[in-house]
């Protein structure tokens, strides 16, 4: 298939283009490279399909078009979204502007582009939103989201997914637009950026620094492993129906004081502290972030049964394999995070 890719060079969307060019796929990567979309994470990928890269913002009518014109994709992923939480609160117009603003051009530009197209050329291609898990909002200490969940978001990053899912919808339904909408739960693996939880531990604790945890610690959520995630937006665009929404999950609940000491575990035995002593001795505490959602956990029932969907990963091994990923690829993270930093 010829697949564009937008938001190709983050860390789920990066995934998500190895293992298309793995599979054979031609894909075409959109990506504005703002502070965690990174060209390196792009680096020597392989396999029998191909790939070209195009710096470009979702937001641009006039590169959006060009590409669907030149390109004539079968099908979109959108990945691309500002997906920090705590940036959401520092700064929510530019998640509006990305995530809502940037999606509607995106569709706009698919709707266009899809009706320009032969019969056969209309049954074949499929827009794929990818959405998020905190658009549902918070659990209490029982029950799971699914796809019939109401939607009720508390940060200023879920509300303004939230609403781009809310486009994708409107424009199936008003325009008969292919769509698909996937939500998933907490994505972990190599090439996230190291802000979030899992990357930030194991970068403080490579640099003997304070491991800073939300509050006590206790908030819950539902881990699943990048590959298991890829592989099942792909189930989704391969088998879903236009118009559906598909929830994946990883089945591992944890809370995330639990997460950061697994963590602090692997890393005592991969690269033990020159003073011998245990990870877990730098925990620290720290001021709960504003409107912390309690828990979150996913039924992908559904993505089970009609899509045929299967993790190849627990938690335990998968986390074992992102340590020491990271641990093997210090030198990214240090380029990365010298580039967020100048950024800004």
């Amino acid at each position: 298939m010829k697949i564009i890719v937008t938001g190709g060079a983050g860390f789920i969307g990066s995934n998500f283009v190895r293992m298309s060019v793995a599979r054979g796929h031609r894909v075409v990567v959109l990506d504005a490279l703002t502070y965690a979309g990174h060209k390196e994470n792009l680096d020597g990928i392989i396999g029998t399909g191909d790939f070209e890269f195009v710096k470009a913002d979702i937001g641009d009518k006039r590169a959006v078009t060009k590409l669907f014109q030149d390109f004539k994709p079968n099908y979109l992923f959108n990945f691309a979204a500002e997906s920090h939480v705590d940036r959401s609160i520092d700064g929510p117009s530019i998640f509006i502007t990305t995530n809502v603003l940037g999606t509607s051009n995106l569709l706009d530009c698919s709707l266009e582009y899809w009706k320009s197209l032969d019969d056969s050329g209309k049954k074949l291609f499929r827009y794929l939103q990818v959405s998020t898990d905190e658009v549902y909002g918070a659990l209490g200490d029982i029950g799971k989201f699914s796809e019939t969940t109401p939607y009720s978001p508390n940060s200023p990053y879920s509300a303004s997914k939230a609403g781009a899912d809310h486009l994708v919808r409107a424009w199936h339904h008003t325009f008969g637009l292919p769509t698909i909408t996937t939500n998933c739960s907490n994505n972990y693996g190599p090439y996230q950026f190291p802000e979030k939880l899992i990357p930030t531990m194991i970068r403080c604790a490579l640099a003997e620094q304070p491991l800073p945890v939300y509050g006590k610690g206790g908030n819950i959520r539902d881990w699943i492993q990048v590959e298991d995630h890829c592989n099942g937006i792909w189930l989704a665009m391969d088998r879903g129906r236009p118009g559906e929404t598909y929830c994946f999950g990883g089945n591992a609940e944890r809370n995330n004081l639990d997460v950061v000491k697994s963590i602090c575990r692997e890393m005592d035995q991969l690269i033990p502290r020159a003073n011998g002593r245990k990870y877990e001795e730098l925990i620290s505490f720290v001021t709960d972030r504003l409107g912390h959602d309690w828990r979150y956990a996913i039924d992908d029932s559904k993505a089970t049964k009609e899509l045929g969907f299967k993790r190849k990963y627990n938690f335990e091994d998968g986390l074992k394999h992102t340590v020491r990923w990271y641990f093997e690829n210090q030198a990214w993270m240090r380029q990365v995070m010298s580039k967020s930093r100048k950024s800004g």
